[in-house]
């Protein structure tokens, strides 16, 4: 039974190519992507609705609740206990999504240290008095490479990151696992490109298609479910964009302009942080993208 990941930034068209895929091979699917995992966030994370999965079973979609935090090593552990469930039933596994280093997670064997406190505490102090920004440009200064897959807005994962820095005496990314050291070495991987104009107008038109299907009421509706107490899914693109609004921070229109950018900022670190991985077969834009993939999980 095979492990195959369909990977690439965002608006690519991962969730359409995974139902063809999965639907020619008889597979499951496994989310991998950090925001799916929540429970209402649906519209801004392009999830796809019930009836639009042609009754394929798919996993870690709505686990969480916005309240939640949630980390690596608890994805590591949940993707890959499914991944076991789905070959026992003899059937092979797509992993989708665009959230790399859960990605990594799973494929790879991890080698974070534990916590430091003391550590911990003295970077929290440092991210109240002088913002995430700070921070953030430390990081970049430290390991350029870790600034790339973490969101600058996201001061828990920049403050870990700099905690194991501070910890190992060596770059956050160093403690990534090798990729000769993988879970499941005969995975495939295949990551979808696009030009970066055409990407843009994607993006630019899934935003635009957001605000139609009614995002800012689901933002509305989290807010009041607490959103704000889970650091994780108050930062996720356009939902903090519109939390800010609803703050008095910046007006609707802004708003949507901030998720655009955002978006399109996001998209450029994931192909930076895919481009690094050599064992994905990247799908080019004029290549019939499901005729080309069969061929090679096939092969």
């Amino acid at each position: 039974m095979k492990v195959i990941v369909i990977c690439g930034a965002t608006a690519t068209g991962k969730s359409d190519i995974a139902l063809d895929i999965a639907q020619e091979i008889d597979a499951e699917i496994i989310n991998a992507d950090s925001m799916q995992l929540y429970t209402g966030m649906d519209i801004g994370t392009a999830k796809l609705r019930i009836a639009e999965r042609r009754e394929i079973p798919h996993h870690l979609l709505d686990v969480l609740n916005v309240k939640e935090d949630s980390t690596v090593a608890w994805y590591q552990e949940r993707a890959r206990a499914c991944i076991t469930e789905i070959h026992a039933r003899q059937k092979h596994v797509l992993l989708v999504g665009g959230t790399g280093l859960y990605i990594k997670a799973v494929l790879d064997d991890l080698n974070f240290p534990d916590t430091d406190p003391e550590v911990r505490a003295r970077l929290e102090l440092e991210a109240e008095e002088f913002g995430a920004q700070s921070l953030f440009a430390r990081l970049q200064e430290l390991d350029p490479a870790a600034a790339l897959a973490i969101d600058s807005a996201n001061t828990r994962r920049i403050i870990r990151a700099l905690e194991v820095i501070e910890i190992t005496g060596k770059p956050f990314t160093a403690n990534l696992p090798r990729e000769d050291s993988s879970r499941y070495p005969d995975a495939l991987q295949f990551g979808l490109v696009m030009e970066r104009e055409h990407l843009r107008e994607r993006i630019d038109a899934r935003v635009e298609k957001m605000w139609s299907q009614g995002f800012v009421a689901e933002v509305d509706t989290l807010l009041t479910q607490g959103i704000l107490e889970g650091s994780t899914a108050q930062r996720a693109l356009g939902y903090s964009a519109l939390i800010a609004m609803r703050a008095g921070r910046m007006s609707e229109d802004e708003a949507k302009e901030e998720t655009k950018r955002s978006t399109r900022q996001y998209a450029r670190r994931q192909e930076t942080w895919f481009s690094r991985d050599a064992r994905i077969q990247w799908i080019a834009p004029h290549q019939p993208r499901l005729e080309t993939i069969m061929q090679k999980i096939n092969s």
